[in-house]
């Protein structure tokens, strides 16, 4: 744990010292025994805070806007959603990143914990990406596929090369949204059959298409969007009706007990049996596809039993359907273990849509499929005016190389599995947080009224935990039908010492809760 300071200073401020009044951090991340932390009947002085972890970037002195017209002109121009989905009652204005960090226009400097909601894969402004950014806008910014140029074709061979056979036929699109869009498209197609199963709580994208995929209410509009799909038991097995003490593919369990055999789970058998009775009473017996993602991003990281996909697989293949990954979050080594998150089930799709880190920001996206698959496909005309111009691939080429040299997958396994232990032991400790769950660098932390219900949270005391996380300097998400569920995917990069700032900054939080309580 880092040493003591007497208040949070930021080395990389403009040469500034920054003292903060908001809250002070409790940094012994593990004091006291038993599942609530008690009280103390003598007043304590307030714990001083751990020095946040150094870094060698000065950035930029902010001259724009005051945050007064910025937050005017928002209110006023931008779209009524822009202000419905600002974070924090104090919100943040950003002037610059690097790597893992951020400043605001004041130059206080945060630890970014959710990477531009999972977007950011190898750091913010990363300098080798950033350099190969700023050669190809020297060289050529965009022309359409009509032409041949080569960023196109080095980086579809680059991307296809880390796909297992038959992999290897790829569409560039623009977003996640995009790519799941033509993915339903191009199953149907292929098929020749229309409905399509996602599973409960999944996220996949804000197009009218993809809501239609989509089983979140708080995403829904009354309107139709994309007849024929439907959903099957999202097999959570924390919040779910079964679950085990060895279920998951994780570092980290669940609370829950079972008395399942080794290399046998009762629960897996169960939530596959509630697929079986949405194929014998929900579609037809030929459907186009399944989708699936391999953790649930926005719905909190839910994880599922180990062989649930695995036997998903084989049922909706069985019935004439495709199976669909949806690695938009998972992908490009976040998981640690896999470059892809589908691979830790012991599965290959016959599709697989991804985004967001694909361009480490820069907005791109992609489908990779089989030969046989797109064939149907190129029956009629299918164009995309920016997907895959010159722009985009030298920066996700950029990033591929990046992930690479900078070892960035084996850092995730590293400092996510590192980082989800210790935030098991805060589980432990605390009787409001009951589950911690996730693979790498993409983890759920999941907040309850008591581990006996797995009720969640109330979201007005989750507000007041994520915005003291903030306060201290964190930046992290929320997920989870409730929003019960923080989200931890930060860039690839952190360190080691970024999350036992991190841990220290959540311990004290929640003591704060509880304390408040």
């Amino acid at each position: 744990m880092h040493k003591l300071l007497s208040r949070l200073n930021g080395p990389c401020l403009l040469g500034k010292t920054h003292s903060w009044t908001a809250v002070d951090v409790f940094v012994n991340l593990h004091r006291g025994s038993g599942a609530l932390y008690q009280k103390s009947a003598v007043k304590q002085p307030p714990p001083e805070l751990p020095e946040m972890p150094a870094c060698d970037f000065t950035p930029e002195l902010y001259q724009g806007m005051s945050k007064e017209r910025l937050i005017g002109i928002r209110k006023h121009n931008c779209n009524p959603m822009t202000m419905k989905v600002t974070y924090y009652q104090k919100p943040v204005f950003l002037n610059q990143g690097y790597m893992q960090w951020l400043w605001d226009v004041d130059g206080r400097r945060y630890l970014d914990f959710f990477a531009g909601v999972v977007t950011v894969s190898v750091g913010h402004c990363h300098p080798k990406v950033t350099e190969a950014a700023e050669r190809q806008l020297r060289r050529l910014w965009h022309t359409s596929a009509s032409y041949i140029y080569p960023q196109m074709q080095e980086y579809a061979e680059k991307l296809t090369s880390l796909l297992p056979e038959p992999l290897k036929v790829v569409y560039f699109v623009n977003s996640g949204s995009e790519a799941n869009d033509l993915a339903v498209l191009m199953a149907r197609l292929h098929t020749g059959n229309f409905d399509v199963i996602t599973l409960r709580g999944s996220y996949h994208g804000g197009s009218p298409q993809a809501t239609g995929l989509t089983s979140n209410a708080i995403y829904k509009y009354p309107v139709p969007s994309s007849m024929g799909c439907h959903n099957t038991m999202c097999p959570d097995v924390f919040r779910g009706l079964w679950g085990g003490s060895q279920c998951r593919d994780s570092p980290v369990q669940t609370i829950r007990e079972c008395s399942c055999s080794p290399g046998h789970c009762q629960a897996n058998d169960k939530y596959i049996y509630q697929l079986k009775e949405v194929f014998d009473t929900t579609v037809p017996r030929r459907i186009a596809a399944f989708f699936g993602e391999p953790i649930q991003g926005v719905g909190g990281a839910i994880q599922y039993p180990k062989n649930y996909l695995k036997e998903t697989y084989q049922l909706v293949r069985e019935r004439g359907g495709i199976c669909i990954a949806d690695e938009v979050q998972t992908g490009f080594g976040r998981t640690g273990s896999h470059f892809w998150g589908f691979q830790g089930h012991n599965v290959i799709p016959d599709m697989v849509t991804m985004a967001k880190g694909i361009g480490n920001g820069f907005p791109m996206g992609a489908l990779v499929t089989t030969a046989e698959i797109a064939s149907s496909f190129a029956k009629g005309v299918h164009y995309n005016t920016f997907g895959g111009n010159p722009l985009a691939c030298a920066i996700a080429s950029s990033v591929l190389d990046t992930i690479k040299e900078d070892r960035t997958q084996e850092n995730s396994a590293n400092v996510g599995t590192y980082l989800m232990m210790e935030l098991a032991k805060l589980r432990n400790k605390y009787e409001i947080i009951g589950d911690v769950r996730g693979k790498g660098l993409q983890i759920g932390v999941e907040m309850v009224k008591d581990k006996a219900s797995r009720d969640p949270l109330p979201s007005q005391d989750m507000n007041q935990i994520f915005e003291d996380i903030k306060d201290m300097g964190v930046l992290i998400g929320k997920g989870g039908l409730y929003g019960q569920t923080f989200r931890i995917k930060p860039p690839m990069c952190i360190t080691k010492d970024d999350a036992d700032f991190f841990l220290a900054v959540f311990n004290q939080a929640v003591l704060n809760y509880m304390e408040r309580k």
